[in-house]
């Protein structure tokens, strides 16, 4: 399937006028029938990298997709924008069984979506053999990883259905680990090997940030508060996190609701229903809430706890901003995080070198949140890319204030060493700082030549030493020893004073010199009001559709509305996301509430050149039938083409008088031929 029918389905059908970097490539590897894996940032645009395709080929495409909210919306949006897609899911009503069921019987539908769990029925398997399936497409496809929280044993069975269909595979994922990619392979793909693509996980849209915790559930409601009416995620590490910090945002004036994993099926799915269709809402969740978020207008995540891995941590912040617009991050860590974390690698049943793996994950999470430079270089080079300083992270933003630490991370490892490697971070804080407790008197460990050898700072200062030589793996605690802090060889150099260590000092000083990340406008002071206007007109549509606001549009097309103001629908159609299905159902309606004035009307024929040259050739050779409806002489009987026959003519463009003719015909094309090919002449 050439390149150029994708381009221009692309622009018809999606609205936009160019794919993002790597889709393109994608795109024609799935139309042309290969099997592919490709790995995308969260947020890149999986999703059009089989959709598109699907509309290239004929025959169903079967998207396999782990979460039903997930798959409703995803058809939803595809129906909004012209699409035949449905989905068999237990959430259906008989009546959208039913439609599904009758559209595949006609051969009309493009793109089926099904849940894994019905894969496990004889007779999803006869169906599936019967209803002309040209492709599978698997989203999420990292839920086949049996070492992965997100394995779904139902997505083992899609290797047999791939050979008995005997259809391509096209696999999606933005699990960046190896280890799981190759287990991808191996179960999806089995007999063959697939085109492999692997994209940039650079998501330049997207802030970074991260903050010692200081009173940490005052942190993240300051956070939101200045964030107050943008739909946002905060992670906990607990479920009854979840349900106090929810509770803490609505008294705060939030719409807020909590998600984990212990609730009921149907009260999750209420959450998921009212985070896809409501502007603004808050949802406090565990990483139950994460897998199959679609919703691309959500403006920030936050966690109230350190993630497991950087892997993690990845997938998670890339939830905000997928569609393209400025979304921001902030995470929290501290000690007791970094503790429970190791225990949690050190305590698990995996075996010793896939916990050495996560210990490995867990440590460039740590390094991340130590930075000491721009946080997007530290990231982007675990994952095997370079960049330059971002210019839009929480460093960038304030350059860390720096100091030679190694004398400070001594004076803990000596504490370490002569107390046995036997305590917490507590403990060696009171030896440091000289505290005579009962339990350093008891010890003898007040007679330490370690003992009061820390005076340069107080308990929050050496905790917060103690919490960066942990995220540099110089101490771990040691789960044999209920989590006492232990040294490792990497602190091994800096005490031998064969290395040296530089700490962060704002990391180190109280809370208040710390700075919270600043609001990041999503559009200039002076087109603020029309874009929340615009948002105001989307809600109302969505409301009375009963679809996910941004299946209207995302904020990305709204942000281009508001700094462009497009006043014509020719205008209107050359923004990012408006298609040509939503140009007819809402163009008028926006342009609206940009001119302040109702549209003209258009006839159907022209609003579909909308936004191309044959629109602009369609209104002169209206014109010039105008000029001519009564002849050269104005006395002639009235004559003049059709809509349609007009919009043929400004299509194809005919370049002489006899491929002109066939259009038009005798009496038409000796009234206006020669003027007609005049318009065309000029038009190249």
């Amino acid at each position: 399937m050439p390149r150029d029918t994708g381009t221009a389905l692309l622009r018809e059908v999606f609205g936009f006028d160019a794919f993002r970097p790597g889709q393109g490539e994608i795109v024609d590897a799935v139309a042309q029938g290969r099997d592919v894996l490709a790995i995308m940032p969260t947020g890149g645009g999986k999703s059009l990298c089989f959709q598109l395709p699907a509309l290239m080929r004929d025959g169903v495409t079967l998207v396999i997709s782990p979460l039903i909210a997930l798959m409703r919306d995803q058809v939803r949006g595809l129906q909004q924008a012209g699409v035949a897609a449905g989905a068999l899911t237990s959430g259906n009503t008989p009546e959208e069984t039913d439609a599904v069921w009758a559209q595949l019987a006609a051969g009309e539908l493009k793109l089926l979506y099904l849940a894994p769990e019905r894969l496990a029925s004889a007779g999803t398997a006869r169906m599936l053999s019967r209803a002309g399936i040209s492709m599978i497409a698997v989203d999420e496809a990292h839920c086949v990883s049996q070492w992965g929280h997100d394995f779904r044993p139902d997505y083992l069975k899609i290797g047999a259905l791939r050979r008995d269909l005997d259809v391509p595979v096209a696999a999606f994922t933005a699990t960046a680990d190896e280890e799981t990619r190759a287990e991808i392979i191996a179960r999806l793909f089995a007999d063959c090997q697939p085109q492999v693509f692997l994209r940039g996980f650079d998501r330049p849209n997207i802030h970074l940030a991260f903050s010692a915790k200081d009173k940490p559930r005052q942190q993240i409601l300051e956070f939101a508060k200045a964030r107050r009416g943008q739909s946002g995620i905060v992670y906990c590490g607990t479920r009854n996190k979840t349900e106090a910090l929810a509770q803490a945002m609505r008294e705060d004036g939030h719409a807020a609701c909590h998600y984990h994993g212990g609730m009921e099926a149907d009260d999750r799915r209420t959450v998921e229903a009212r985070f896809s269709r409501e502007d603004g809402l808050i949802v406090v969740a565990t990483v139950a809430f994460g897998m199959g978020v679609d919703k691309p207008d959500i403006r920030w995540v936050a966690h109230a706890d350190l993630p497991k891995s950087i892997e993690a941590y990845y997938q998670e912040i890339g939830r905000a901003g997928r569609d393209g617009a400025p979304a921001e991050t902030l995470t929290l860590f501290g000690a007791d995080d970094i503790r429970l974390r190791r225990s949690q690698i050190d305590e698990g049943m995996a075996p010793p070198e896939r916990r050495m793996a996560d210990h490995g994950r867990l440590n460039a999470l740590l390094g991340l949140a130590e930075a000491l430079d721009c946080r997007r270089t530290v990231l982007l080079r675990y994952f095997g890319e370079a960049a330059e300083p971002c210019g839009h992270c929480d460093l960038c933003d304030h350059p860390p204030d720096v100091f030679d630490g190694t004398e400070a991370v001594r004076k803990v490892l000596s504490a370490v060493l002569r107390t046995g490697e036997t305590y917490g971070a507590g403990y060696l804080v009171d030896v440091l700082t000289g505290n005579l407790t009962d339990k350093v008197r008891q010890r003898g460990h007040d007679s330490l030549p370690t003992f009061g050898v820390g005076k340069e700072f107080d308990k929050r200062g050496w905790t917060a030493v103690i919490r960066q030589m942990m995220g540099r793996d110089l101490l771990r605690p040691d789960a044999d020893r209920h989590g006492a802090l232990v040294m490792t060889d990497a602190a091994l150099p800096v005490l031998r004073g064969q290395d040296t260590l530089c700490l962060r000092r704002d990391s180190i000083s109280k809370a208040s010199a710390q700075r919270m990340p600043a609001v990041k406008s999503m559009v200039n002071e002076e087109d603020a009001p029309l874009l929340s206007a615009l948002k105001a007109k989307r809600r109302a549509l969505s409301e009375e559709a009963r679809v996910p606001a941004y299946v209207i549009f995302p904020d990305r097309t709204l942000i281009e509305m508001a700094e462009t103001r497009p006043a014509s629908l020719d205008a209107m159609a050359r923004i990012n996301g408006v298609g040509a299905k939503k140009l007819e159902r809402y163009g008028s309606a926006f342009l609206q509430v940009i001119t302040g004035a109702d549209a003209p009307p258009v006839h159907p024929m022209r609003r579909k050149l909308a936004g191309r040259v044959e629109g602009s050739v369609y209104d002169r050779l209206m014109q010039t039938q105008a000029d001519l409806t009564r002849g050269t002489c104005g006395t002639l009987k009235p004559l003049s083409c059709s809509a349609s026959i007009l919009a043929k003519v400004a299509r194809l463009k005919p370049g002489d008088t006899a491929g002109l003719q066939r259009i038009l015909g005798d009496k038409r094309q000796e009234r206006f031929g020669a003027a007609f090919l005049d318009v065309l002449q000029d038009a190249g």
